[in-house]
């Protein structure tokens, strides 16, 4: 694969940022299209390796990588194209949001950079569009069986497209205004413009996909009526129960201090963004201290957007200690997924502008409103854990019950932030457990999630799940892999 020598004889690419100045002023994308002799010479960098753990171990789409690599090397663009077709529905929404499994288990990752996977599939797709080469499949055949896909999230359009081109007709129901879910409503236009979510659903509407927006099936329609109207349902809900904390004051809330879910906060960004909210409509950072309460993604994400909105400072803080500093370019948990030390396009962002700061092992003890002055004092203390492999992941308290590693608070290290604004972005638990779900008869498993067999199916004949919403939160990866089979199992229970 590429070229015998290449990853002896060529450097990884590096990313292409827009000025942090420029982007700051606007929602575009951050990121910055590659030269294209600079991808055809990454290409070459993927070396006959054997074994590419990057498809097979990394990759849950199990995308051809080593194969399209070659073709780019070669400049065969359209068959790179065609291979990557194969196996992913949405490309251009993986090339963008992705953390890149594959390039973590990447055989050159053992000892040095790996090939920028990520950047030669966006590349790939983003010229499969300019060249006209994505068009609607329309199927070859009607099978007159009818498909409801509850949810427009990655895995429900995955699902939805693959059924459709299996000749079923398909009709996904959306609660908000518009087609996207978490894609169009949870990741910034920084990171995802919508354009580009678009440009893809007008693809799917001309193969025939319907799409019914701002209804609530359970509501508005009844899931009897799911069930009788169609031969098979699909959940693809998400995983929309967030994490939430229990301490005193957090209902604390008015004109000079709140306390939001990080997906409310970001959903009111969004929709003004789209023009679709005026700014008076929104809740808004300007001229305010942020405070952000989880180091995940989406507490990136509020750090990004709050800058935007013209924040005065932000403070993020995370209960959980800081990972290890990396700086070799090789995995030091090869073939897995690292846990190091990372800083997001936003957090760059902030701490270049002096208006960021980061805290590790801290715990958030209650939220208090002062008698006199403005906004919220938000209480913490610092923590020490007993065991700092938290690969176990959500600590439940300092006893460790839940899956947590135990922690002990260190006396007389209590501090105040004072905040006008307090994100809550610690992740989602499961699946709201909405009256569709009890009229369907939904079995849950012991975390809450819609319970399901090898198949995809539920406790319900007839009735399956995809994505977060059987899974819990995860990445856009495993919601596109997850509405794929689930697509191929629905398919085989209606010619059954």
């Amino acid at each position: 694969m590429g070229q015998a020598t290449g990853f002896m004889e060529f450097g990884r690419i590096r990313n292409l940022y827009r000025d942090t100045e420029e982007r700051l002023n606007d929602y575009r994308e951050v990121v910055l299209p590659v030269p294209e002799e600079d991808l055809l010479r990454e290409g070459a960098r993927c070396m006959d390796c054997g074994i590419p753990f990057c498809h097979s171990l990394g990759c849950p789409l199990n995308n051809l990588i080593p194969e399209w690599n070659d073709m780019i090397y070669r400049g065969k663009w359209y068959e790179a194209w065609q291979r990557l077709e194969l196996t992913n529905n949405f490309p251009e929404i993986t090339g963008r949001l992705c953390p890149a499994l594959c390039e973590a288990s990447c055989t050159l990752s053992i000892n040095r950079n790996p090939v920028s996977i990520k950047q030669i599939e966006l590349a790939v797709i983003e010229r499969a569009f300019k060249e006209g080469w994505v068009v609607p499949l329309i199927p070859e055949r009607e099978t007159g069986k009818r498909v409801a896909v509850v949810g427009s999230g990655p895995s429900g359009l995955a699902a939805a497209q693959i059924l459709r081109r299996l000749g079923h007709r398909v009709s996904v129901f959306e609660k908000s205004e518009k087609i996207g879910g978490i894609l169009r409503y949870g990741i910034p236009d920084f990171k995802l413009e919508k354009e580009v979510l678009d440009r893809r659903l007008k693809q799917m509407e001309a193969e025939g996909v319907e799409f019914e927006t701002d209804v609530v099936i359970g509501e508005d329609l009844s899931a009897r009526y799911l069930r009788r109207k169609f031969d098979a349902v699909l959940l693809a809900l998400g995983a929309g129960k967030p994490r939430d904390i229990d301490v005193p004051g957090k209902e604390g809330r008015g004109k000079n201090g709140k306390v939001l879910f990080a997906l409310e906060y970001l959903k009111h960004s969004n929709l003004y963004v789209s023009g679709d909210r005026r700014k008076d409509e929104i809740t808004y950072a300007e001229g305010k201290n942020v405070l952000v309460i989880g180091g995940g993604d989406t507490g990136s994400d509020c750090v990004g957007t709050a800058l935007r909105q013209g924040a005065d400072f932000i403070t993020q803080v995370e209960i959980l200690p800081k990972p290890v500093i990396w700086n070799n370019p090789h995995n030091p948990g090869w073939p897995s997924w690292p846990k190091i030390f990372r800083a997001s396009t936003s957090h760059e962002e902030g701490e270049s502008k002096g208006k960021l700061k980061r805290e590790w092992s801290v715990l958030l003890k209650d939220i208090r409103r002062p008698e006199h002055g403005r906004g919220l004092d938000a209480r913490f203390i610092r923590i020490k854990w007993e065991n700092s492999a938290t690969s176990a992941g959500k600590p439940a308290g300092a006893s460790g019950k839940g899956g947590g590693p135990p922690f002990s608070e260190i006396k007389g290290s209590d501090f105040v932030i004072k905040t006008d604004l307090i994100l809550l972005a610690m992740g989602f638990v499961h699946v709201e457990h909405s009256r569709l779900l009890k009229d369907l008869n939904a079995a849950f498993d012991a975390r809450g999630n819609i319970k399901i067999n090898p198949r995809y199916g539920t406790s319900e004949t007839g009735v399956f799940a995809a994505g977060d919403a059987h899974s819990g939160a995860s990445l856009v990866v495993r919601a596109i892999d997850h509405g794929r089979k689930a697509a191929f199992s629905i398919d085989s229970f209606l010619q059954s």
